[in-house]
């Protein structure tokens, strides 16, 4: 086999759908987010705003998060020095993982280097913890839930998203004695809409299954300490299993799972993934320890995040953009196209300085290309006028429905 012409071709293949993804070098200003400077590839710079981070309280520059993060670079330097079974594990870690079991109302927390890994990392493992499991997975779920629903060698039910009847048949056509695990969002991320969780809750207690709940994009901004969608419709008693993130809201990085000291020191002792895997620097869990911290008490941070997203959705409609509206933080904007999304992204960054990448398929499907808006508290109105002025002026001059957008 000609490798080189192999790669080239996979490579020419994303070219020609529209699909291929190019990385913007950005640079954050510290206390200046959502404001970036991009770096283009002449050597030339622009000042931009970011309009598609994750860091959607704007914690990653909050000085509460980097005083914290000052003081233990400090105390300890850079790195963990190992894993946390030899000599990765510190003071930082376990402070991290007591304020996660709290803010979840669980009795323990097991910290991953990712969200990614720890949804991989724990679904993966939970068939060698319970043999014969069944997991039941929303077709929407993220692709780190379906890698480790994968790769667990367990057997698996991929049921219609939030299609509680589906769900149902499936869970009746199976063995009644059978291990059984619902695997379900809160928010899902590319539509903003929610996971009916009670009812899920429901059927999973009818059917004697365990609930894991992925709470990624809604920590920190959900619920009267931040726990997310289930602590705000109270829930979490109902929940087995959370997984959420340190690197959206709470503005760092990691990701983690919360439940019983009993599962997760099962997780802690069998899954590879957190095993073999160097731990967080002291000072990134430090970073996030605070970051928790704080937002389990700054609910006027998390009403403005509303109000900011609210706000975006009720003026991209008035200027009659197609937006799906379910009432998260999300702002979906539809295109349909890939190479329209992606030009639309390109003429908002060199023409307005506004960055939002383009969502394309396997993200989404094909037909749903969009641009994603992420608004946040920081996005002030000057921000939000500039927007809501490009996107009218580029929605109204440019001929989307042909084969280029031509302005």
């Amino acid at each position: 086999m000609d490798y080189n012409a192999q790669l080239d071709s996979a490579i020419a293949k994303l070219h020609e759908e529209g699909r291929y993804r190019t990385f913007i070098d950005i640079e954050r200003q510290k206390g200046q987010y959502p404001h970036a400077t991009w770096r283009k590839t002449d050597g030339t710079e622009k000042p931009i705003t970011v309009w598609c981070g994750n860091d959607y309280l704007g914690m990653g520059q909050h000085p509460v998060v980097l005083a914290a993060m000052h003081d233990a670079l400090e105390a300890t330097g850079a790195g963990s020095g190992g894993t946390r079974n030899i000599s990765g594990t510190t003071v930082y870690h376990k402070r991290l993982e007591a304020e996660l079991a709290d803010l979840h109302q669980k009795e323990a927390a097991l910290l991953f280097t990712s969200a990614y890994v720890a949804n991989d990392a724990t679904l993966s493992t939970l068939p060698k913890l319970f043999p014969g499991l069944i997991t039941y997975s929303d077709e929407l779920n993220h692709a780190s839930m379906i890698e480790g629903i994968r790769r667990n060698g367990g057997a698996k039910r991929v049921f219609k998203h939030n299609d509680l009847a589906d769900l149902r048949a499936k869970l009746m056509a199976d063995d009644p004695a059978a291990p059984k695990l619902i695997a379900f969002e809160s928010v899902y991320s590319m539509d903003g809409d929610f996971g009916p969780i009670r009812e899920l809750c429901d059927l999973a207690e009818e059917f004697g299954a365990l609930t894991y709940l992925d709470e990624v994009h809604a920590v920190g901004m959900y619920g009267p300490r931040g726990g997310g969608v289930a602590e705000r419709d109270g829930l979490l008693h109902r929940i087995d299993i959370v997984n959420g993130t340190l690197g959206k809201a709470f503005g760092v990085h990691g990701g983690y799972i919360a439940a019983s000291a009993r599962m997760c020191d099962a997780i802690r002792s069998y899954a590879p993934g957190f095993i073999f895997t160097t731990s967080l620097p002291p000072v990134v869990a430090a970073g996030a320890a605070a970051s928790v911290a704080h937002l389990k008490t700054d609910t006027a941070l998390r009403e403005l995040h509303q109000e900011r997203a609210a706000v975006l959705k009720m003026r991209l409609k008035a200027a009659g953009l197609p937006i799906i509206d379910h009432g998260s933080h999300i702002v979906p904007v539809i295109v349909g196209d890939p190479v329209h999304t992606k030009k639309l992204s390109d003429m908002l960054l060199e023409h307005f300085g506004i960055y939002v990448q383009p969502i394309n398929f396997p993200t989404v499907p094909r037909g749903t290309e969009r641009l994603r808006f992420t608004p946040s508290p920081v996005h002030g109105p000057r921000e939000m006028d500039h927007l809501v002025g490009a996107m009218d002026q580029l929605w109204s001059h440019c001929a989307l429905n042909r084969a280029e957008i031509a302005c």
